[in-house]
Protein backbone atom coordinates (compact mmCIF):
# COMPACT_ATOMS: atom_id res chain seq x y z
CA UNK A 1 0.00 0.00 0.00
CA UNK A 2 1.61 3.59 -1.07
CA UNK A 3 1.04 5.87 1.40
CA UNK A 4 0.08 9.44 0.27
CA UNK A 5 0.52 12.11 2.21
CA UNK A 6 -1.30 15.78 0.82
CA UNK A 7 0.47 18.56 0.76
CA UNK A 8 -0.67 21.63 -1.19
CA UNK A 9 0.22 22.04 -4.75
CA UNK A 10 2.89 24.14 -5.01
CA UNK A 11 1.74 26.69 -7.71
CA UNK A 12 -1.01 28.06 -5.11
CA UNK A 13 -0.21 31.47 -4.81
CA UNK A 14 0.17 32.50 -1.38
CA UNK A 15 -0.51 35.67 -0.29
CA UNK A 16 1.49 38.44 -1.44
CA UNK A 17 2.94 36.40 -4.35
CA UNK A 18 2.21 37.81 -7.82
CA UNK A 19 -0.56 34.94 -9.59
CA UNK A 20 0.81 34.38 -12.97
CA UNK A 21 -1.31 35.00 -16.17
CA UNK A 22 -4.13 32.54 -16.45
CA UNK A 23 -3.78 30.25 -19.81
CA UNK A 24 -7.22 30.67 -20.09
CA UNK A 25 -7.48 34.66 -20.44
CA UNK A 26 -5.05 34.25 -23.53
CA UNK A 27 -6.45 35.72 -25.95
CA UNK A 28 -5.61 35.29 -29.69
CA UNK A 29 -3.21 32.47 -30.04
CA UNK A 30 -6.00 28.88 -30.48
CA UNK A 31 -3.09 27.00 -32.31
CA UNK A 32 -0.54 27.33 -29.75
CA UNK A 33 -3.31 26.88 -26.99
CA UNK A 34 -4.84 23.93 -28.25
CA UNK A 35 -1.50 21.96 -29.09
CA UNK A 36 0.07 22.32 -25.33
CA UNK A 37 -3.57 21.16 -24.75
CA UNK A 38 -2.97 17.96 -26.32
CA UNK A 39 0.57 17.67 -24.91
CA UNK A 40 -0.82 17.10 -21.66
CA UNK A 41 -3.62 14.66 -22.50
CA UNK A 42 -1.17 12.96 -24.77
CA UNK A 43 2.29 13.34 -23.77
CA UNK A 44 3.10 10.66 -26.64
CA UNK A 45 3.13 13.21 -29.10
CA UNK A 46 6.34 14.05 -28.66
CA UNK A 47 6.38 18.11 -27.56
CA UNK A 48 5.64 21.24 -29.64
CA UNK A 49 7.84 23.53 -31.19
CA UNK A 50 6.16 27.16 -31.01
CA UNK A 51 8.12 29.49 -33.61
CA UNK A 52 6.93 32.95 -34.51
CA UNK A 53 6.61 36.79 -34.24
CA UNK A 54 8.76 38.70 -31.49
CA UNK A 55 6.15 39.47 -28.73
CA UNK A 56 3.22 37.70 -28.92
CA UNK A 57 3.23 35.46 -25.88
CA UNK A 58 5.04 32.48 -26.74
CA UNK A 59 7.15 32.52 -23.41
CA UNK A 60 3.70 33.98 -21.33
CA UNK A 61 1.46 31.49 -22.93
CA UNK A 62 3.83 28.16 -22.07
CA UNK A 63 4.39 29.72 -18.55
CA UNK A 64 0.53 29.84 -17.98
CA UNK A 65 0.34 26.32 -19.35
CA UNK A 66 2.46 25.12 -16.91
CA UNK A 67 0.49 26.80 -13.93
CA UNK A 68 -2.67 25.13 -15.39
CA UNK A 69 -1.47 21.47 -15.33
CA UNK A 70 -2.91 19.30 -13.26
CA UNK A 71 -0.67 17.76 -9.73
CA UNK A 72 0.78 14.13 -10.13
CA UNK A 73 1.78 11.82 -7.57
CA UNK A 74 5.59 11.62 -6.86
CA UNK A 75 7.85 9.21 -4.27
CA UNK A 76 7.98 11.61 -1.21
CA UNK A 77 11.99 12.70 -1.64
CA UNK A 78 12.79 11.38 -4.63
CA UNK A 79 14.89 13.63 -6.89
CA UNK A 80 13.24 12.23 -10.15
CA UNK A 81 9.86 12.28 -8.43
CA UNK A 82 8.31 8.62 -9.63
CA UNK A 83 5.80 7.15 -10.26
CA UNK A 84 4.70 5.28 -7.44
CA UNK A 85 2.26 3.74 -9.40
CA UNK A 86 4.71 2.55 -12.62
CA UNK A 87 8.00 1.26 -10.41
CA UNK A 88 9.28 0.02 -14.19
CA UNK A 89 9.49 3.57 -15.50
CA UNK A 90 11.33 4.37 -12.04
CA UNK A 91 14.77 5.14 -10.87
CA UNK A 92 16.88 2.03 -9.54
CA UNK A 93 16.33 3.36 -6.04
CA UNK A 94 12.65 3.38 -6.15
CA UNK A 95 12.51 0.53 -8.64
CA UNK A 96 14.66 -1.70 -5.76
CA UNK A 97 12.42 -0.33 -2.78
CA UNK A 98 9.38 -1.46 -4.85
CA UNK A 99 10.84 -4.82 -5.66
CA UNK A 100 11.75 -5.68 -2.11
CA UNK A 101 8.23 -4.84 -1.07
CA UNK A 102 9.09 -1.36 1.14
CA UNK A 103 6.16 0.88 1.12
CA UNK A 104 6.82 3.83 -0.85
CA UNK A 105 5.37 7.28 0.60
CA UNK A 106 4.04 9.55 -1.89
CA UNK A 107 2.98 13.29 -2.11
CA UNK A 108 1.61 14.92 -4.58
CA UNK A 109 3.22 17.61 -6.82
CA UNK A 110 3.11 19.93 -9.43
CA UNK A 111 3.98 18.84 -12.88
CA UNK A 112 7.69 19.47 -13.30
CA UNK A 113 8.36 22.59 -15.63
CA UNK A 114 11.54 23.41 -16.08
CA UNK A 115 13.79 26.33 -17.87
CA UNK A 116 16.75 25.21 -19.59
CA UNK A 117 18.70 28.37 -20.29
CA UNK A 118 20.63 28.53 -23.52
CA UNK A 119 24.10 29.30 -21.52
CA UNK A 120 23.54 26.34 -19.21
CA UNK A 121 26.70 24.41 -18.60
CA UNK A 122 26.29 20.44 -19.56
CA UNK A 123 27.10 20.03 -15.91
CA UNK A 124 23.73 22.19 -14.96
CA UNK A 125 21.76 20.19 -17.54
CA UNK A 126 22.97 16.11 -17.28
CA UNK A 127 23.76 16.48 -13.49
CA UNK A 128 27.41 16.69 -11.90
CA UNK A 129 29.65 14.93 -9.46
CA UNK A 130 28.74 16.80 -5.47
CA UNK A 131 32.31 18.10 -5.37
CA UNK A 132 31.57 19.54 -1.52
CA UNK A 133 31.07 16.17 -0.40
CA UNK A 134 33.39 14.77 -2.74
CA UNK A 135 36.30 16.74 -1.19
CA UNK A 136 35.02 16.99 2.28
CA UNK A 137 33.91 12.89 3.01
CA UNK A 138 35.62 11.39 -0.46
CA UNK A 139 31.79 10.41 -1.44
CA UNK A 140 31.12 9.80 -4.96
CA UNK A 141 27.89 11.26 -5.08
CA UNK A 142 25.96 12.26 -8.37
CA UNK A 143 24.18 15.62 -8.02
CA UNK A 144 20.80 15.52 -10.67
CA UNK A 145 20.81 17.99 -13.32
CA UNK A 146 17.72 20.06 -14.89
CA UNK A 147 16.77 16.89 -16.95
CA UNK A 148 16.28 14.55 -13.86
CA UNK A 149 13.89 17.50 -12.56
CA UNK A 150 12.13 17.53 -15.85
CA UNK A 151 10.84 13.75 -15.47
CA UNK A 152 7.70 13.38 -15.75
CA UNK A 153 6.81 16.83 -16.61
CA UNK A 154 7.78 19.39 -19.31
CA UNK A 155 11.38 20.78 -20.42
CA UNK A 156 11.13 24.44 -21.98
CA UNK A 157 13.61 25.99 -24.13
CA UNK A 158 13.41 29.44 -24.70
CA UNK A 159 15.18 30.62 -27.87
CA UNK A 160 15.34 27.63 -29.02
CA UNK A 161 17.24 27.70 -32.12
CA UNK A 162 19.91 29.64 -30.13
CA UNK A 163 21.20 26.48 -27.95
CA UNK A 164 24.29 25.35 -28.01
CA UNK A 165 25.53 22.29 -30.31
CA UNK A 166 26.51 20.02 -27.54
CA UNK A 167 23.38 20.79 -25.43
CA UNK A 168 21.40 19.82 -29.03
CA UNK A 169 23.51 16.59 -28.80
CA UNK A 170 22.43 15.62 -24.95
CA UNK A 171 18.88 16.18 -25.46
CA UNK A 172 18.82 14.31 -28.42
CA UNK A 173 20.61 11.56 -27.25
CA UNK A 174 18.02 11.83 -24.14
CA UNK A 175 14.92 12.38 -26.53
CA UNK A 176 16.03 9.12 -27.98
CA UNK A 177 16.62 7.10 -24.77
CA UNK A 178 14.41 8.52 -22.28
CA UNK A 179 17.28 8.02 -19.40
CA UNK A 180 20.62 10.02 -18.76
CA UNK A 181 23.58 8.40 -18.41
CA UNK A 182 26.33 10.25 -16.78
CA UNK A 183 29.65 8.62 -16.29
CA UNK A 184 32.38 10.37 -14.75
CA UNK A 185 35.32 10.21 -12.62
CA UNK A 186 34.42 6.32 -11.78
CA UNK A 187 30.76 7.47 -11.08
CA UNK A 188 28.08 5.72 -13.40
CA UNK A 189 24.43 7.24 -12.62
CA UNK A 190 21.80 5.83 -15.00
CA UNK A 191 18.37 7.81 -14.06
CA UNK A 192 14.92 8.47 -16.35
CA UNK A 193 14.23 11.51 -18.38
CA UNK A 194 11.58 11.45 -20.08
CA UNK A 195 9.53 15.06 -20.45
CA UNK A 196 7.69 16.57 -23.05
CA UNK A 197 10.37 18.99 -24.67
CA UNK A 198 8.75 22.48 -25.28
CA UNK A 199 10.88 25.22 -27.47
CA UNK A 200 9.87 28.78 -28.88
CA UNK A 201 11.94 31.45 -30.82
CA UNK A 202 11.76 33.23 -33.76
CA UNK A 203 12.99 31.87 -37.39
CA UNK A 204 14.54 35.30 -38.10
CA UNK A 205 17.21 34.33 -35.53
CA UNK A 206 18.17 31.08 -36.92
CA UNK A 207 16.65 27.77 -37.51
CA UNK A 208 17.16 24.54 -35.74
CA UNK A 209 19.22 21.58 -36.70
CA UNK A 210 16.68 18.93 -38.70
CA UNK A 211 17.64 16.03 -35.90
CA UNK A 212 16.38 18.43 -33.21
CA UNK A 213 13.61 19.78 -35.36
CA UNK A 214 12.24 16.27 -35.82
CA UNK A 215 11.94 15.36 -32.00
CA UNK A 216 8.96 17.97 -31.53
CA UNK A 217 5.41 16.18 -31.93
CA UNK A 218 3.83 19.69 -33.35
CA UNK A 219 5.26 23.00 -34.36
CA UNK A 220 3.06 26.03 -34.80
CA UNK A 221 3.40 29.41 -35.99
CA UNK A 222 2.89 32.32 -33.65
CA UNK A 223 2.02 35.50 -35.19
CA UNK A 224 1.04 38.53 -34.77
CA UNK A 225 -3.08 39.05 -34.78
CA UNK A 226 -4.11 41.04 -37.50
CA UNK A 227 -7.69 42.23 -36.12
CA UNK A 228 -8.21 45.09 -34.31
CA UNK A 229 -10.59 43.42 -31.55
CA UNK A 230 -8.18 41.15 -30.51
CA UNK A 231 -5.40 43.36 -30.17
CA UNK A 232 -7.82 45.42 -28.01
CA UNK A 233 -9.10 42.79 -26.06
CA UNK A 234 -5.36 41.25 -25.75
CA UNK A 235 -3.87 45.04 -24.46
CA UNK A 236 -7.25 45.04 -22.30
CA UNK A 237 -6.54 41.76 -20.17
CA UNK A 238 -2.86 42.36 -20.13
CA UNK A 239 -3.48 45.96 -18.51
CA UNK A 240 -5.65 44.24 -15.83
CA UNK A 241 -3.45 41.52 -15.07
CA UNK A 242 -0.88 44.13 -14.00
CA UNK A 243 -3.10 46.49 -12.23
CA UNK A 244 -3.98 43.47 -9.93
CA UNK A 245 -2.57 39.94 -10.89
CA UNK A 246 -4.03 37.78 -8.41
CA UNK A 247 -7.52 39.76 -8.66
CA UNK A 248 -7.40 39.04 -12.30
CA UNK A 249 -6.31 35.58 -11.96
CA UNK A 250 -9.40 35.00 -9.59
CA UNK A 251 -12.21 36.24 -11.61
CA UNK A 252 -10.36 33.71 -14.20
CA UNK A 253 -9.98 30.60 -11.73
CA UNK A 254 -13.43 29.05 -13.08
CA UNK A 255 -12.00 28.85 -16.50
CA UNK A 256 -8.75 27.43 -15.30
CA UNK A 257 -10.52 24.62 -13.40
CA UNK A 258 -13.06 23.87 -15.98
CA UNK A 259 -9.86 23.19 -18.31
CA UNK A 260 -8.17 21.51 -15.95
CA UNK A 261 -10.55 18.81 -15.82
CA UNK A 262 -11.17 18.44 -19.35
CA UNK A 263 -7.44 17.20 -19.71
CA UNK A 264 -7.88 14.84 -16.42
CA UNK A 265 -11.30 13.51 -18.32
CA UNK A 266 -9.68 13.15 -22.04
CA UNK A 267 -6.83 11.29 -20.40
CA UNK A 268 -8.87 8.71 -19.03
CA UNK A 269 -10.93 8.46 -22.57
CA UNK A 270 -7.91 8.56 -24.78
CA UNK A 271 -7.19 4.91 -24.83
CA UNK A 272 -11.14 4.15 -25.84
CA UNK A 273 -10.67 6.32 -28.81
CA UNK A 274 -10.89 4.28 -31.97
CA UNK A 275 -9.06 4.83 -35.17
CA UNK A 276 -10.44 2.95 -37.72
CA UNK A 277 -8.08 1.26 -40.81
CA UNK A 278 -9.92 3.57 -43.26
CA UNK A 279 -8.10 6.38 -41.34
CA UNK A 280 -4.66 5.01 -40.85
CA UNK A 281 -4.70 4.67 -44.62
CA UNK A 282 -5.89 8.25 -45.48
CA UNK A 283 -2.93 9.48 -43.21
CA UNK A 284 -0.29 7.23 -44.63
CA UNK A 285 -1.61 8.72 -48.49
CA UNK A 286 -1.46 12.11 -46.94
CA UNK A 287 2.38 11.32 -45.78
CA UNK A 288 3.01 10.16 -48.76
CA UNK A 289 2.06 12.97 -51.12
CA UNK A 290 3.47 14.73 -48.99
CA UNK A 291 7.33 13.19 -48.74
CA UNK A 292 7.60 13.49 -45.29
CA UNK A 293 11.19 12.11 -43.95
CA UNK A 294 10.38 8.78 -42.28
CA UNK A 295 7.20 7.44 -40.27
CA UNK A 296 7.29 10.14 -37.68
CA UNK A 297 4.88 12.52 -39.18
CA UNK A 298 1.72 9.38 -39.33
CA UNK A 299 2.51 8.77 -35.64
CA UNK A 300 2.14 12.18 -34.27
CA UNK A 301 -0.88 12.80 -36.63
CA UNK A 302 -2.45 9.87 -35.54
CA UNK A 303 -1.39 10.61 -31.61
CA UNK A 304 -2.85 14.31 -31.91
CA UNK A 305 -5.97 13.24 -33.78
CA UNK A 306 -6.68 10.75 -31.27
CA UNK A 307 -6.14 13.30 -28.12
CA UNK A 308 -7.89 15.88 -29.79
CA UNK A 309 -10.68 13.80 -30.48
CA UNK A 310 -10.70 12.82 -26.72
CA UNK A 311 -10.60 16.24 -25.66
CA UNK A 312 -13.62 16.86 -27.30
CA UNK A 313 -15.54 13.66 -26.34
CA UNK A 314 -15.43 11.87 -29.67
CA UNK A 315 -15.19 8.04 -29.11
CA UNK A 316 -13.39 7.66 -32.85
CA UNK A 317 -10.68 9.85 -34.89
CA UNK A 318 -12.64 11.45 -38.13
CA UNK A 319 -11.12 12.96 -41.34
CA UNK A 320 -12.10 16.38 -39.70
CA UNK A 321 -9.81 15.33 -36.75
CA UNK A 322 -7.02 14.47 -38.96
CA UNK A 323 -7.45 17.56 -41.47
CA UNK A 324 -7.26 20.05 -38.25
CA UNK A 325 -4.07 17.97 -37.05
CA UNK A 326 -2.28 18.16 -40.51
CA UNK A 327 -0.67 20.98 -40.16
CA UNK A 328 1.18 21.28 -36.45
CA UNK A 329 2.08 17.68 -37.15
CA UNK A 330 3.69 17.82 -40.69
CA UNK A 331 4.31 21.30 -41.45
CA UNK A 332 8.79 20.49 -39.74
CA UNK A 333 8.75 17.67 -41.28
CA UNK A 334 8.61 18.48 -45.13
CA UNK A 335 11.57 18.50 -47.58
CA UNK A 336 12.93 20.87 -48.81
CA UNK A 337 12.94 22.74 -52.19
CA UNK A 338 14.86 25.48 -52.69
CA UNK A 339 13.45 25.27 -56.37
CA UNK A 340 9.54 25.21 -54.85
CA UNK A 341 8.08 29.38 -53.98
CA UNK A 342 5.44 27.96 -52.05
CA UNK A 343 5.45 27.29 -48.21
CA UNK A 344 4.96 24.43 -46.28
CA UNK A 345 1.60 26.07 -44.95
CA UNK A 346 0.38 25.68 -48.55
CA UNK A 347 1.76 22.41 -49.72
CA UNK A 348 -0.16 20.92 -46.77
CA UNK A 349 -3.53 22.37 -47.36
CA UNK A 350 -3.15 21.31 -51.55
CA UNK A 351 -2.50 17.89 -50.38
CA UNK A 352 -5.48 17.73 -47.74
CA UNK A 353 -7.81 18.97 -50.10
CA UNK A 354 -6.53 16.12 -52.83
CA UNK A 355 -6.16 13.15 -50.14
CA UNK A 356 -8.91 13.68 -47.65
CA UNK A 357 -11.31 15.95 -49.70
CA UNK A 358 -12.62 19.22 -49.38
Amino acid sequence: MLRETDTRDSRVHLQGRRAVFPFSAIAGQADLKMSLVLTAVDPLIGGLLAMGDRGTGKSTTVRAFAALLPAIKAVKGCPYHCDPASPQGACDQCRAASVSGARLKSETIAVPVVDLPLGATEDRVAGALDLERALARGEKVFEPGLLAKANRGYLYIDEVNLLEDHLVDLLLDVAASGENLFEREGLSVRHPARFVLIGSGNPEEGELRPQLLDRFGLSVEVRTPQDVPTWVEIVRRREAYERDANGFAATWGAEEKAMQAKILSARKRLADVSVADEIQERVAGLCLALKTDGLRGQLTLVRAARALAAFERNKAVTIDHIRRMALPSLRHRLRRNPLEETGSAVRIERAISEVLGA
